[in-house]
């Protein structure tokens, strides 16, 4: 959504913040009648475009389970969440959603795995003092 190398506004911060609120509210307290949507869902990150006219909704299942049909029960449902959204959030323009499952919890679960894996744990428990690269000449 943003130009690579450009972080976003505070403003695109602020409103997808409101935003992810608002969403997350709506998931939890409102009457949804879709069945894949029966499960906790938790809403990690909104990213906003530039002209704050799309939002990206990162959204994680309990447990994960059932992601595909959870993301295609969202998106029958898009009409009804930002109308209830758009209820909640006072803007001018309320952008249109697009949702995808949020990847940052796998991520972290590789990079743990990582540097518990044996030869990271071997690196970080030997003594630095064992090797000095300015040595050897």
């Amino acid at each position: 959504m943003n130009r690579p190398g450009r972080a976003p506004s505070q403003r695109q911060l602020r409103v997808g913040e409101a935003l992810r609120h608002a969403l997350a509210w709506t998931l939890e307290k409102s009457a949804i009648r879709d069945p894949d949507l029966a499960v906790p869902i938790t809403v990690t990150e909104v990213r906003m475009s530039p002209d704050l006219k799309h939002a990206t909704a990162f959204v994680m299942p309990l447990g994960g389970q059932n992601a595909p049909a959870v993301l295609a029960g969202l998106r029958r449902v898009k009409g009804y969440l930002r109308h209830e959204v758009a209820r909640q959030v006072p803007l001018k323009f309320l952008p249109d959603f697009a949702f995808e499952l949020d990847r940052s919890f796998e991520e972290g679960d590789r990079i743990e795995r990582l540097l518990k894996s044996p030869e990271v744990v071997r690196d970080l428990a030997s003594d630095p003092g064992d090797e000095d690269p300015t040595d050897g000449a």
